[in-house]
């Protein structure tokens, strides 16, 4: 004889949990418009520097004392403030905020780029790569815009769209992904490009100067150069109006010269 199923019974599917990071601090309009992007789509936690941390890339706090407080600057969303580093924010996310891994992980959304050679330097990068590490798929949202006063609108759709991509399929537990966003009206925003990272780097200068006692200090100054002219780059696709993404990695093997090295060398 069958059974009538119980009413009630049914386990409710739970919310997937987002951990929202960032390098330009806890107050910055990026960081706000990033959560704002994501409301709906599960349960945000945010964990992020107290103060700015750019190009501050993969640095860990060693030796001095960290603190995480709980903090109220964004309605209705847990928020936490941390003295260090934004890798460090991952990591006390998972061991103390969350105590568990998070579903996802999304950092930013910086304030200008971090195409090409900025992945090394940059702190939003560095805690989507440590995500990554720790088994947390996981990307950085970047507009190309400095400016405080930048307009989010593209960045925030966008953002939206591929943090949904993502919770919508299984993804690979070290999926790490580098979005940058271009500027201006999010209409002239062609879509998505899926590219690889534009060989690029800084010529860089240090301007020599004075302080107002006289003593001599140093200031960093320097032209972006791009050396690399293919379609295929984050560059390339940028300056034609698309959003790109570059999957990173954390393994900074290089196999071709691997080999080579195996092949053409005794020690």
């Amino acid at each position: 004889m069958a059974t009538k199923k119980k009413k009630g019974t049914a386990k409710k599917k739970e919310l997937p949990i987002i951990l929202v990071v960032n390098d330009d601090g806890i107050t910055a309009p990026g960081i706000m418009n990033l959560v704002e992007a994501v409301k709906g789509l599960g349960r945000i936690v945010v964990v992020a520097p107290d103060k700015p941390q750019s190009g501050m890339g993969h640095a860990i706090t060693i030796g001095y004392p960290l603190r995480l407080q709980r903090v109220h600057v964004m309605e209705g969303i847990e928020t936490w403030s941390c003295s260090g580093t934004p890798v460090d924010c991952v990591k006390l996310a998972v061991d103390k905020v969350l105590h568990r891994k998070p579903d996802i992980c999304i950092s930013g959304i910086n304030h200008g780029a971090n195409h090409s050679i900025n992945v090394i330097y940059s702190g939003t990068m560095s805690a989507a790569i440590e995500a990554s590490i720790e088994n947390i798929p996981s990307a950085g949202f970047s507009l190309l815009d400095y400016s405080l006063e930048a307009d989010f609108t593209g960045a925030r759709k966008y953002a939206r769209m591929i943090v949904e991509t993502m919770l919508s399929k299984k993804a690979d537990k070290h999926l790490c992904l580098n979005v940058n966003i271009p500027t201006g009206d999010v209409d002239l925003i062609k879509g998505v490009k899926v590219c690889k990272q534009a060989y690029a780097k800084y010529e860089e200068e240090f301007e020599e100067r004075k302080d107002p006692s006289g003593k001599k200090y140093f200031w960093l100054t320097g032209e972006f150069l791009n050396l690399e002219k293919s379609k295929e780059t984050d560059v390339w696709a940028l300056k034609n109006n698309y959003v790109s993404i570059v999957p990173v990695q954390y393994d900074l093997t290089n196999y071709a010269i691997k080999k080579k090295i195996e092949k053409d060398y005794t020690w």
